[in-house]
């Protein structure tokens, strides 16, 4: 009988973020997947795990190459999804654990897919989790969207041709990873006007980081953990 595979969001980086339904199915789980690039040192997921979870996880490092190639990225997926599938083949219940959300962003996603499609008989369940979405105005304690106010979420690492039209239709907008589009970004909105600007860093963590000026820091050497929540001025 095969294993159980889970997507579980550790949340955003506070270990006291992580839910208790997550912790359960950490403290049980026989085998811990852990998504890396090859720029990245250590996981942030798997330090989150660590510091809640009081077990010695067997790991699946998982490399995924920081690449815009769709054929590079699939076969990485296809690669991912064949290992992650022997484990549960095996018995095994394994876990893909992932900062902030399965849902948002994740590799998680298409490692479900491939097992879903090619391995229908698996069990798998998706476990959310707090994300940086609703982590960082949390922090910043201001709300995103009030009322009948419409919410646009954006990963400005890639593309912003749209961005005009998106800040004509939606009162506020929240770019994803923004550490290397700030300084276009904040050109952009000077322009615009009647915009409330919050640049939020590392939002969970010991060196989380918040402004409502980004301009000040957008020459810096910024985090790849980083945000910009964007609000129309009310009555503009």
């Amino acid at each position: 009988m095969s294993g159980i595979f889970y997507g579980i969001g550790v949340g955003p980086g506070d270990p006291d973020l992580l839910t208790i339904k997550a912790k359960k199915i950490l403290s049980d789980v026989d085998l811990l997947c852990v998504p890396k690039s090859r720029q990245e040192k250590e996981s942030l997921a798997l330090a989150v795990v660590k510091a809640v979870v009081p077990k010695e996880h067997k790991l699946l490092e998982l490399e995924f190459p920081m690449s815009r190639d769709r054929s590079v990225l699939e076969k990485s997926w296809r690669e991912a999804g064949q290992l992650v599938a022997e484990a549960l083949l095996s018995g095994r219940n394994v876990a893909f654990i992932t900062v902030g959300d399965p849902t948002l962003y994740s590799t998680y996603g298409y490692l479900l897919r491939y097992i879903k499609a090619n391995y229908p008989e698996i069990s798998t369940e998706t476990v959310p989790g707090v994300s940086s979405i609703t982590a960082c105005p949390a922090f910043i304690q201001e709300p995103l969207v009030e009322g009948e106010e419409k919410l646009a979420v954006i990963p400005a690492a890639y593309s912003l041709e749209d961005l005009q039209k998106i800040m004509e239709i939606f009162d506020t907008v929240v770019l994803m990873k923004v550490n290397k589009r700030l300084p276009e970004l904040m050109q952009y909105f000077r322009q615009s006007g009647n915009v409330e600007t919050y640049f939020v860093s590392r939002c969970g963590y010991s060196n989380q980081f918040a402004t409502n000026r980004p301009e000040q820091v957008m020459n810096d050497n910024l985090d790849y953990m980083s945000l910009l929540i964007v609000k129309k001025r009310r009555g503009a």
